[in-house]
């Protein structure tokens, strides 16, 4: 039976310690990146390849349909065939995704590079947040969580910066960032591959779909983080699929460095509610999670029914706040109270709650959009993600002495 135990060890050679912290950290980064690239770049796939509103949404939910399966399908097998082998499936992944970018034309490549992107995010996440702790040296699992945190959304963040600026100022606008990425992919997989393999594996490996449920005993809990998490990156959705329409069309903004920035603003952003969320304790980060997003999504709405550059600017950047303090009170409560046989399980279905936030709204906005209009349906998104804030809050205050409450 010790054959299907394992332990924190490796008889793989390689880095350890920090220096693998941060070729695991390199290597997530360049990968989150490669997921946000497209985003200021859809008003030219619009003109290129003559498809609408609808399509742009379709497009990028694609990507939250990739996660999705990844996470079902192989979120698990990381713990059974090794963090550094399912690592190396996720750059090469990546790598793939950006070949389509580079070489494909038309509306069906971009629908292919989306997916084969939101299969790689999807391997990665999990496996490389757990990797960046495993291979920690004593004492640095606090630091490794963050660091995991911060080039997880930092990278999402750099996405849109880089490919704006490569756009708006460098020839080749539609191909030289993704020239760019094949690059740092490369660079990342020789940095993944050179980590020793923190975990001893079982001799015969289960890679069985993963089952994704909830126990009855973390319910409550699970519901507290789930409505307000959906909320969240729902409005990451938003902003990384249509906003560069809103800016174009509302606003008529049509610089692709200046989209890149504000896209990106969102998401580091997120990063700052992050780390604000350790010092503030899981309860009140949730409960100021949810007023950030309210306030945030009030001034995106009051941006776009006054043309206002400013309050869309802002209310991004608040939302983005709020995205990250509750995301982050969400997932380290669902950790928390949860069992280590079902944490595996339990964690997944919230990421699936969360990608379906990415992924059904944007298409509803974008089905809106094509009726209504941007501002109209901008609008109506807009009070959707407010209601849910509010019921997020109204549930929180209920449970002020719940499993939450701090």
């Amino acid at each position: 039976m010790r054959s299907n135990l394992r332990f924190l060890a490796s008889r793989r050679p390689g880095l350890r310690g920090w220096p693998a912290v941060v070729g695991i950290g390199f290597s997530f980064a360049v990968t989150m990146m490669g997921t946000t690239l497209p985003t200021p770049l859809y008003p030219l796939y619009r003109s290129s390849y003559g498809f609408g509103e609808l399509a742009t949404s379709v497009v990028y939910a694609v990507y939250a349909v990739g996660v999705l399966v990844a996470l079902l399908l192989f979120g698990h097998w990381s713990d059974q065939i090794g963090r550094i082998r399912m690592l190396r499936a996720g750059v090469l992944l990546s790598s793939l995704s950006t070949s389509v970018f580079l070489l494909g034309e038309g509306t069906g490549w971009l629908l292919v590079g989306r997916l084969v992107s939101g299969l790689s995010a999807g391997i990665f996440t999990g496996t490389a947040s757990a990797a960046m702790v495993e291979v920690a040296p004593p004492g640095g699992a606090a630091r490794a969580t963050l660091a995991a945190a911060a080039v997880n959304i930092g990278g999402l963040g750099a996405g849109p910066l880089v490919a704006g600026a490569l756009a708006e100022y460098a020839p080749w606008p539609l191909r030289l960032c993704f020239v760019v990425e094949s690059v740092l992919t490369v660079i990342g997989l020789v940095a993944v591959s050179a980590v020793a393999e923190p975990l001893r594996l079982p001799s015969t490996p289960t890679l069985r779909p993963q089952k994704v449920s909830v126990p009855g005993s973390v319910r409550t809990v699970f519901i507290e983080a789930a409505i307000p998490g959906f909320a969240g990156f729902a409005v990451l959705g938003l902003f990384a699929a249509v906003a560069p329409s809103f800016l174009a069309v509302v606003l008529h903004t049509t610089n692709h460095a200046a989209t890149g920035l504000i896209v990106a603003l969102l998401f580091l952003a997120s990063v700052t509610g992050q780390l604000s969320s350790s010092r503030l304790g899981e309860y009140r980060s949730l409960l100021l999670g949810c007023v950030a997003l309210i306030a945030g999504m009030t001034l995106v709405a009051t941006g776009l029914l006054t043309a206002s550059l400013a309050c869309l600017t802002v209310g991004g950047a608040v939302a983005g706040v709020g995205q990250g303090l509750a995301f982050r009170a969400g997932l380290d409560s669902i950790v928390r109270q949860t069992q280590p046989k079902t944490r595996g399980s339990v964690t997944s279905a919230f990421f699936v709650v969360l990608y379906t936030g990415i992924t059904l709204p944007v298409i509803g906005e974008g089905a809106l959009a094509n009726l209504l209009g941007l501002v109209q349906a901008g609008t109506l998104f807009n009070g959707f993600v407010i209601f849910l804030g509010v019921t997020a809050l109204l549930f929180l205050a209920r449970r002020r002495q719940g499993p939450l409450a701090r």
